[in-house]
């Protein structure tokens, strides 16, 4: 089976406070594919400024069919706006992409190549590289765990895949029901379910995808909102089996660490134990 021959769909997720040219970058990137997708879907997440609308239009007039839009009356979210662009897309394996991102031009028909070989696999995502403002200038990469055994080992403390890049399954995804309606870790809840469910996992060991990250990305982080919320999927988890005791006290322990630390203390953590520079 070649992956030449096979039709997938991109599923996207586009909100008011995204920027006109990355969403262009993202959605480019993504026709320019060495296997083009058979679909794009675009989810409206609520109401859109004109710019971004403008982009939508053109491209649906200027490929047609290629591409489904989503509207939805309201913001709901990342999760739920997956879920309803999800149940539109006309193909059995789907490319998640971020409106602000750049996927690679070989990316999709190495996962194609991926699911060909394997007919058990459900999941495979790849690692990134990250960049602020310009992609050529690299500043880390995120590396995930390659074969399922790993995966499921990771992901006793952290996500095994970086979401914009997975491709996976429609028809397991709704089986597993979707995205819950989490205002955070909705990717990390599925994901870990998914695999500890029994379906196949993998990622490909090569950066397939540039993550447009923000300078401001501790900052975020440091709300004991943030920090809580990981902490209590992480005792989910435990609690399902799927997570160890230790497991859910380092969790614990680093993400209390991660509220209290300095900024200048968790770029240096960041940068040697979570980010290859």
């Amino acid at each position: 089976m070649k992956s030449a021959n096979k039709k997938y769909s991109v599923l996207m997720s586009i909100y008011i406070n995204e920027k006109p040219e990355y969403f262009k970058q993202s959605i480019d990137s993504m026709l320019n594919q060495s296997v083009s997708p058979e679909q794009i879907v675009i989810v409206k997440d609520g109401e859109l400024t004109q710019e971004l609308d403008q982009i939508i239009m053109y491209y649906s007039s200027e490929y047609g069919k290629k591409f489904t839009i989503v509207p939805l009356e309201r913001n709901v979210g990342l999760g739920l706006a997956i879920n309803a662009g999800l149940e539109a897309c006309r193909n059995e394996l789907v490319a998640r992409m971020d409106t602000d991102d750049i996927s690679l031009p070989n990316r999709c028909e190495l996962q194609l190549n991926e699911f060909a070989t394997n007919p058990e696999l459900v999941i495979s995502g790849t690692n990134i590289d990250e960049f602020y403002d310009e992609p050529e200038n690299i500043i880390s990469s995120r590396v995930v765990p390659q074969t399922h055994e790993d995966i499921l080992k990771f992901g006793r403390r952290r996500n095994p895949f970086n979401h914009p890049t997975v491709m996976y399954k429609k028809s397991i995804i709704l089986k597993m029901g979707g995205y819950k309606d989490f205002r955070r870790n909705q990717d990390l809840d599925l994901f870990i379910n998914l695999i500890n469910s029994g379906y196949k996992s993998s990622n490909i060991d090569k950066s397939l995808l540039l993550f447009r990250a923000n300078r401001d990305n501790l900052k975020r982080r440091k709300s004991w909102t943030k920090c809580s919320s990981y902490i209590k999927m992480i005792y989910t988890f435990w609690r399902k089996g799927y997570s160890e005791l230790n497991d859910l006290l380092i969790v614990a322990l680093s993400q209390t660490i991660v509220f209290l630390a300095p900024i200048k203390l968790l770029e240096v953590i960041s940068d040697k134990y979570l980010r290859n520079k």
